[in-house]
């Protein structure tokens, strides 16, 4: 007897990719927010071994995900300046989440940076959504 092998749809595989993408997405926000806000109650949560170890779990499948979508629509950063800003964007992100929740010197420069992390969070979503340099400001 032959086996047979299950196929999925192009446009099913895309679908699924897709939704775990957005799933770490709205994961990777909520855990920054809440541990930004646990960081400015001095809070001893961000000590526990899962909050330390998760934001890195989802924070690679959401990295996984954008690429598997990038292959599997072709497109690229050297073509589609917007897929450009959204990566120098993340790298941005990374960065003020360092200093936010671990590098930063006083309370007040943890606050700015995670202020800071959020509204650059937010702008990769615009950009996202809009597939402009430019985000959100494109409307206006």
């Amino acid at each position: 007897m032959r086996s047979e092998q299950v196929l999925l749809n192009p446009m099913t595989l895309v679908f699924i990719v897709k939704t775990i993408h957005l799933s770490c997405i709205v994961l990777s926000f909520s855990g920054f927010f809440v541990r930004g806000i646990w960081m400015l109650q001095g809070s001893a949560r961000l000590k526990q071994r899962w909050v330390k170890t998760a934001p890195h779990i989802i924070d690679t499948l959401l990295l996984a995900s954008a690429i598997m979508l990038a292959v599997q629509m072709r497109i690229s950063p050297l073509v589609h300046a917007w897929l450009m800003a959204k990566i120098i964007a993340l790298l941005v992100y990374i960065g003020a989440g360092m200093v936010a929740l671990r590098f930063g010197r006083s309370r007040n420069v943890r606050l700015g940076a995670w202020v800071f992390g959020l509204l650059t969070f937010l702008y990769i979503v615009s950009v996202a959504l809009t597939k402009s340099v430019l985000g959100w400001l494109v409307y206006f």
